[in-house]
């Protein structure tokens, strides 16, 4: 019994490879001619279908959406009942029917073409109803389904969701979509938060950063980064600029010189210069800069180097960052 599960399996997975596969000699110019629609479309690309095309559907309109093709779903059955006003003619429309013959999404084909805007296909049947109204039909047939019954759309679904893959980042390559524009299509993931969060978004600010001036006494020192629980403070001039930083490394190279912390001045032992990271600059860099010199905070300065803030590793944690 578990060989048997195990082979009908690789069964499975081998039909819908073969189904794949034989999508790449149908990448021509018809498809060529669905992008261009598309490029041209000055709306937004209306993906529909029925059952699970339907699902299939809604699959290709995210991804679409994600990747800067402005897309959404429209369910035939209720676009007959009010929802076909949420098309334009300034849109383009995606429909997906492995039979070609589906009466919900060819009830609505005349209004679309009555409103101009262009068609889409992907179908299993290149000589359907479906195919020959659309301007470009993306024929994503299979030999056969996985399913033994050939009755459960198995390969079918599988081909329809790879063309629309090819489809989107077809259009993503032309579009120039770059990381930053995911990004910005995904902001509550973990891409979004490290190309879109900036220092100045979590950092410390005010009062809550730790900050001594050079001729402070490293005792007072110890007391300021002791209260502001960062691991480090701070070393700043009188004109807001700093100059230095002292961290808890610096203090035990100190310690290892029997200096008094009582009379010894910051300047004397704290680290001139010392690693700071920009306010503009993403929170990844941050992340980046304390994991190369192995340190969990950072400052943060403006592009004139006055002190504005502070960063530490347990506010890039709950940020996401991490």
């Amino acid at each position: 019994m578990r060989s048997s599960f195990i082979e009908s399996a690789r069964q499975a997975i081998a039909i819908e490879r073969e189904a794949i596969d034989a999508l790449t000699d149908r990448i021509d110019h018809t498809f060529e001619t669905a992008c261009d629609l598309i490029m041209q479309c000055s709306g937004r690309v209306v993906v529909t279908g029925m059952g699970k095309s339907g699902h299939i559907g809604k699959k290709i309109a995210a991804t679409l959406a994600s990747t800067g093709t402005p897309s959404f779903f429209v369910h035939p059955g209720e676009a007959s009942h009010g929802d076909l006003g949420m098309i334009t003619g300034d849109d383009v429309v995606l429909a997906i029917s492995n039979s070609g013959q589906t009466g919900e999404v060819l009830t609505i084909l005349p209004l679309i073409k009555r409103m101009g805007a262009p068609l889409i296909s992907m179908t299993g049947d290149p000589d359907s109803v479906l195919a020959r109204e659309a301007e470009a039909n993306l024929d994503v047939s299979v030999p056969r389904e996985a399913c033994p019954l050939g009755l459960a759309p198995t390969s079918s679904t599988t081909a329809t969701l790879v063309m629309g893959d090819a489809l989107a980042v077809a259009l993503l390559e032309a579009r120039g979509f770059s990381a930053e524009d995911f990004a910005f299509s995904h902001p509550g993931g973990s891409l979004g938060r490290r190309l879109l969060l900036r220092v100045s978004d979590i950092m410390h600010t005010g009062e809550r950063v730790p900050r001594v001036s050079p001729t402070t006494l490293l005792s007072e020192a110890l007391l300021e980064i002791s209260g502001k629980g960062l691991g480090m403070t701070t070393v700043v001039d009188d004109q807001g600029l700093m100059v230095g930083v002292f961290t808890d490394g610096d203090l035990r190279r100190t310690l290892d010189r029997n200096l008094d912390v009582h009379v010894t001045p910051i300047q004397d032992v704290m680290t001139i210069g010392g690693k700071r990271i920009y306010e503009d600059q993403l929170a990844a860099e941050a992340l980046k800069i304390m994991d190369e010199v192995k340190i969990t905070a950072l400052p943060v300065i403006d592009r004139h180097n006055n002190l504005v803030g502070a960063i530490n590793m347990h506010d890039l944690l709950r940020a996401g960052v991490l």
